[in-house]
C-alpha cells in the first residue's frame, strides 16, 4: 500500500462516511419494512447486526473527523510558535550587535580615559622635573658624593647564585675620569621610575621612559650618552617585567653608544658591561655573561687599580658566574682576592667582608669541603658578635658555640645548659645584619648535613626571630617617622594661627 497524505485520508474518510450513512439508511429501511412476524427470524437479527456495526463505523469515522481537525489546530498554532520564534532570533542578533557596539564604544572610551591620565602624569613629571631643574646646581653638588642610582640596575639579592651579583657600585664618573656626567634630571626620571615599578605600574614607567627616550633622540641624536643613560633605565623596567630579551638588547645599545662616545675604557662602559653580564647570569647564560664580566674587570682595575674595592665587586660577580659553571678553583681565586681587598682597604668589620666569606663558604659547600665552610661561618658570627659585646670568653659565648653546646646537652635538662630559657640564645646573638642572619641560616643548614638537629634549630630560630625583630623595628621607626612629621605640620599650622592672628590685632 502507497503511504496517503493527510488530504487524501480525509478526503476518503468523508467518502467512508457518506457510504456508511447510506448504507445504514438503507438497512433501517430494509427494517422497517418487515413485518412483526417476520422480524423473529434469523435475516432480523443479521440485519440488526449490520446497523449496529453501520453505526460504530459511522462513529469511529466522526472521531477520526474531530481528531483531523484538532492536528490541523495544532499544526496551525505550531507554525505560529515557529514564526515567533524566528522574529525572537532576530531581535536577538540585533541585541547582540547592539551590545557588541556598545562595548567597542565603551573600550574605546577607557582607553581614552587612560591615555589623558598618562598625559596628565607626564605633564606631572615634566613640571616636576623643571622644578628640580632649576636647582640644578645645587643638585650637581650634592650628586658627585652619592651613589649612582642609574647604573645600579640590579639589586643584590643574597641566597640565590643565580640572582645575588651586584650591580655596578658608586659612579667615578666625574671625580675619576673626565668626560661624561648624568644629568639631574635623568637621575629624577630614574628615581620616578624607579617608584612607577617598584609599584608594579609599569603602564606609566614604561612610556614615561619610551617618551624621554624619543625626546633625548630627538634634541642630541642617537648616538649621546645620554640616550644611553636612558637606555639603561628603560632595560631596568624590562627586566622587573622578566622581558630579559628587550633589556639585552637595549643594554647593548646603550654598550655601543657608551663605547663610541666615552671611549671603551669608561667606566661607564664597565657599567653597561657589567649589567649586561648580570642580565645573562639571571636567564642562565653564564658562559656568554664571563667574558663580560672580566672585560668590565680589566676595565676597573686600570681605571680605579686593582685593588679599589669596586674591583672587588667585579671579583665577587666573577666568581659567581664561574661558580654556576662548576669551575670551583677560579671561584675560590676570585672570592679570595675580593676577600683581601675588601679587609685591606675597608676593613675587617665591612659587611662586604662578611657577604664574600659567605659567598666563599657557599663554594665550599658545594664541594663538599664542610670543615672549611663551617670555619668561614664561624668567623662571621664570631666578629658579629665582638663588634656587639665584646671579646669572647666563658660568659660572653657566639651564637654557635651557644648552639653546639645545646647540641651536646641535648638530652640534659634544658634549665641546667647555656641560656636555658628558650629565646636566651638569641639576645646573646642580637643580630642586626642581613649578611649575618643569612649565615645562621647556611651555618643550620650545614649542620642539619652532619646530623646536629638541635644546633640547626637554634640558629634557625635566631635567624627568625631576628628578621622578625627587625621588621618590627623598621615598622616603628617609620611610624614615628610619620608621627613626628604630622606632628611638625600641626606645630606650623598653630604657628601660622598665631602669626597671622597677631598680625590681625596690630592693625588699628
Amino acid at each position: 500500500m502507497t503511504q496517503m497524505s493527510q488530504d487524501e485520508i480525509i478526503s476518503n474518510t468523508k467518502t467512508v462516511l457518506q457510504g456508511l450513512e447510506a448504507l445504514r439508511v438503507e438497512h433501517v429501511s430494509i427494517m422497517n419494512g418487515i413485518s412483526e412476524v417476520q422480524k423473529d427470524n434469523e435475516k432480523s437479527d443479521m440485519l440488526r447486526k449490520n446497523i449496529e456495526n453501520i453505526e460504530l463505523g459511522l462513529s469511529e469515522a466522526q472521531v477520526m473527523m474531530a481528531l483531523t481537525s484538532h492536528l490541523q489546530n495544532i499544526e496551525a498554532e505550531k507554525q505560529k510558535l515557529k514564526t515567533q520564534v524566528r522574529r525572537l532570533h532576530q531581535e536577538n542578533a540585533w541585541l547582540r550587535d547592539e551590545l557588541a557596539n556598545t562595548q567597542q564604544k565603551f573600550q574605546a572610551s577607557e582607553q581614552l580615559v587612560a591615555q589623558l591620565e598618562e598625559e596628565k602624569k607626564h605633564l606631572e613629571f615634566m613640571a616636576s622635573v623643571k622644578k628640580y631643574d632649576d636647582n640644578q646646581e645645587q643638585d650637581d653638588t650634592c650628586e658627585k658624593s652619592r651613589t649612582d642610582p642609574v647604573v645600579e640596575l640590579f639589586p643584590d639579592e643574597e641566597n640565590d647564585d643565580r640572582n645575588n651579583m651586584s650591580p655596578t657600585p658608586p659612579s667615578q664618573f666625574a671625580n675619576q675620569t673626565s668626560g661624561y656626567e648624568i644629568p639631574a634630571r635623568l637621575r629624577t626620571l630614574h628615581n620616578l621610575v624607579i617608584q612607577y615599578a617598584s609599584q608594579g605600574r609599569y603602564e606609566v614607567a614604561v612610556p614615561l621612559c619610551k617618551q624621554a627616550l624619543e625626546d633625548l633622540e630627538k634634541t642630541s641624536g642617537h648616538d649621546h650618552p645620554d640616550v644611553a643613560t636612558m637606555l639603561n633605565i628603560l632595560a631596568l623596567v624590562y627586566r622587573d617585567q622578566n622581558k630579559y630579551k628587550e633589556a639585552a638588547n637595549l643594554l647593548n645599545d646603550a654598550l655601543s653608544i657608551r663605547g663610541k662616545t666615552l671611549g671603551e675604557n669608561h667606566p661607564a662602559v664597565a657599567a653597561t658591561l657589567n649589567n649586561l653580564a648580570v642580565l645573562y647570569g639571571k636567564r642562565g647564560k653564564y658562559k656568554d655573561a664571563e667574558p663580560l664580566c672580566k672585560r668590565a674587570l680589566e676595565i676597573r682595575e686600570k681605571v680605579l687599580g686593582k685593588d679599589h674595592p669596586d674591583v672587588a665587586k667585579q671579583l665577587n660577580n666573577l666568581a659567581l658566574l664561574c661558580q654556576n659553571q662548576g669551575k670551583y678553583d677560579e671561584v675560590e681565586k676570585y672570592y679570595q682576592r675580593a676577600l683581601d681587598i675588601y679587609e685591606s682597604k675597608l676593613g675587617p668589620d665591612d659587611p662586604n667582608v662578611a657577604k664574600t666569606k659567605n659567598n666563599l663558604a657557599g663554594c665550599y659547600l658545594k664541594q663538599g669541603r664542610y670543615t672549611e665552610a663551617e670555619i668561614l661561618y664561624k668567623q662571621v658570627l664570631t666578629r658579629a658578635h665582638e663588634r656587639e659585646f665584646g671579646a669572647i670568653d666563658s660568659k660572653n659565648k657566639p651564637i654557635w658555640q651557644v648552639a653546639e653546646e645545646r647540641e651536646e646537652h641535648k638530652y640534659d635538662n634544658r634549665e641546667n645548659t647555656p641560656y636555658g630559657e628558650y629565646g636566651g640564645w638569641h639576645k646573646a646573638a642580637k643580630v642586626d645584619s642581613p649578611t649575618v642572619t643569612t649565615t645562621l641560616k647556611n651555618l643550620g643548614a650545614l649542620y642539619r648535613r652532619q646530623g646536629m638537629f638541635e644546633a640547626a634549630e637554634t640558629l634557625e630560630d635566631c635567624a627568625m626571630r631576628s628578621k622578625k625583630e627587625a621588621y618590627d623595628l623598621a615598622k616603628q621607626t617609620k611610624v614615628s617617622q610619620l608621627l613626628t612629621s604630622n606632628e611638625k605640620r600641626r606645630s606650623k599650622q598653630i604657628k601660622e594661627d598665631m602669626d597671622f592672628s597677631e598680625e590681625k590685632n596690630a592693625k588699628p
